[in-house]
């Protein structure tokens, strides 16, 4: 496994590169007084993983949420496929921390919702959610209730919801926070299969070091707030290896301990 890459924090003016499917410009975020966010310029690259990471309070859902368009920005520009982002759109999904799943509705309704919305026939639907159920793993389950199922079966639901509409661009926020750690490994897993499978663009938060490494082809820290780019990490990570290989790697343990050393004086 190759030592990590480290990427420039700074991003060239001008015409996005073919490759680049979100660009962030000039992003600022102030709640009446307090400064969340200044000045983030970021580009994310199709089909990649990147994980926005970094201590508490610095701004990792609030950015993601200004990239979903349901948070605004004080000033700056989000542009997805380059257009600019005014509100949520189809070529967007969020996998929210506490679910947001639909209490009344089984299953295969929270999951097939997103193409309820826009329309799509019942039969063409119900056969996208089952697939996608199927694809996370709960085949079986699509009458049951969110009530009926464990924390770590509704955040699958979500996240089989977020597949299911199509979007280009996933935003997760802490999608694992709510699971215990044998499970959050085997999420783990699961994650990097789907986005092998669907070669979708992904936008993670967690506060785990260990996860971000773990996942992402890409780590961008952000500073104590108000948030800041101070860093962008690419893991060489050989996918290929099994996960207890990788964990155990050298290379891996020594991308944790460098960002840990970088984020431990605002440890709290």
């Amino acid at each position: 496994m190759a030592n990590p890459r480290l990427a420039p924090t700074a991003h060239p003016s001008g015409a996005a590169s073919p490759d680049v499917i979100v660009e962030v410009r000039d992003i600022c975020k102030h709640y009446n007084d307090v400064e969340a966010l200044r000045d983030i310029n970021l580009d994310f690259e199709r089909g990649k993983l990147t994980t926005l990471l970094g201590p508490s309070g610095c701004g990792k859902t609030t950015l993601l949420k200004i990239i979903a368009g349901l948070v605004p920005a004080t000033s700056g520009q989000i542009r997805i496929n380059g257009k600019t982002v005014t509100g949520p759109g189809p070529e967007r999904a969020f996998v929210f921390q506490d679910f947001a799943l639909m209490p009344w509705a089984t299953v295969l309704r929270n999951v097939a919702f997103g193409l309820e919305l826009k329309g799509v026939p019942q039969a063409e639907r119900n056969r996208t959610a089952r697939h996608y159920i199927r694809e996370v793993g709960l085949s079986g389950f699509e009458e049951k209730y969110p009530h009926e199922l464990s924390g770590g079966m509704r955040q699958r639901v979500g996240i089989a919801r977020a597949f299911s509409v199509n979007a280009d661009v996933l935003l997760l926020d802490e999608p694992f926070s709510a699971v215990d750690e044998q499970n959050r490994r085997k999420f783990q897993e699961d994650l990097l299969q789907l986005v092998e499978k669907e070669r979708k663009t992904f936008l993670f938060v967690t506060h785990s070091i260990e996860e971000a490494v773990y996942v992402s082809d890409r780590i961008v820290l952000l500073s104590p707030r108000p948030g800041r780019v101070s860093q962008i990490i690419e893991p060489a990570i050989d996918r290929s290896a099994a996960p207890d290989v990788i964990r155990r790697d050298k290379s891996y343990l020594d991308v944790v301990e460098e960002i840990w050393q970088g984020l431990r004086q605002y440890a709290e």
